[in-house]
């Protein structure tokens, strides 16, 4: 069995009487990136929040390496798995390197001392994400950017092996994106780190990512390599945009170009 494999069987998800994911049979394989896709409103963050056990299904499961996560006990499943949410809420006037300790708690006992083996993780997340000098800084004050990078930090001190993050682009301009997302790339391939992202940019998740989902209503669309998924059909499909996919002329990677919807004079 592969080691860090999530999966789904039957998964419904709810927020009340409102179902948001339904019937969902999904395997996440282990060791790879992974990318979940769709349009606004299809249940990405839900799932996100549904796989770490921040939701509990209205129906099916979800195991891990087999193992039904809801059986498992939460500090036992969080030294496995990490999460950066969506719209983290910063402790107030909490600096860098008080919040990234906070991703030490899985491994702490009641009445045990702050270990060099703590301080050791804390000080390699902080070198891993370039947060080490900004270590005494509060994180409220930091750029967009920064931030992310420092809650990135946390999620890595927590030392697990499946790394989740909920759109970790999100406001940030292109060159942090690219930023961010060459961290996980990063973590990525120095450790075999199994990582599962909500992202939005199609051309980023193609580039980024070993497997891609693409949800539709709540309902899996597709999955497999990004080479195999992402066509003009699905986009048009699932997306309700009109466009070529071509290769990524940095990458080959699929790179979504939409159909122009006006006919401008091109500049000279």
């Amino acid at each position: 069995m592969t080691v860090n494999q999530l999966a789904t069987q039957g998964l419904d998800l709810r927020y009340g009487n409102r179902v948001i994911v339904q019937g969902l049979d999904l395997t996440l394989p282990g060791g790879a990136v992974t990318a979940i896709v769709g349009p606004n409103a299809c249940g990405k963050s839900t799932l996100l929040r549904g796989l770490v056990r921040l939701l509990g299904p209205a129906a099916g499961t979800v195991t891990l390496d087999g193992s039904d996560i809801h059986r498992m006990p939460a500090r036992a499943l969080a030294k496995r798995m990490g999460l950066l949410p969506q719209q983290p809420v910063t402790p107030e006037a909490i600096t860098v390197e008080s919040l990234v300790r906070l991703g030490r708690y899985p491994h702490q006992r009641m009445l045990s001392p702050w270990s060099a083996a703590d301080q050791a993780a804390v000080e390699d997340a902080l070198a891993r994400t370039g947060t080490a000098e900004l270590r005494d800084q509060p994180v409220d004050r930091l750029s967009g950017g920064q931030r992310q990078r420092a809650w990135i930090a946390l999620a890595l001190a927590q030392d697990t092996e499946l790394l989740l993050l909920d759109e970790p682009t999100t406001f940030l301009d292109l060159r942090h994106q690219l930023d961010v997302l060459d961290l996980v790339a990063d973590l990525h391939a120095e450790s075999g780190r199994t990582v599962v992202m909500v992202l939005h940019d199609l051309g980023q998740a193609a580039r980024y990512a070993d497997h891609l989902v693409v949800l539709e209503g709540g309902k899996l669309a597709a999955a497999g390599p990004p080479a195999e998924v992402l066509t003009a059909e699905l986009v048009e499909t699932v997306f309700q945009v009109p466009c070529q996919v071509i290769p990524d002329p940095e990458t080959g990677t699929p790179l979504v170009v939409p159909r122009s919807r006006t006919h401008r004079p091109a500049a000279v």
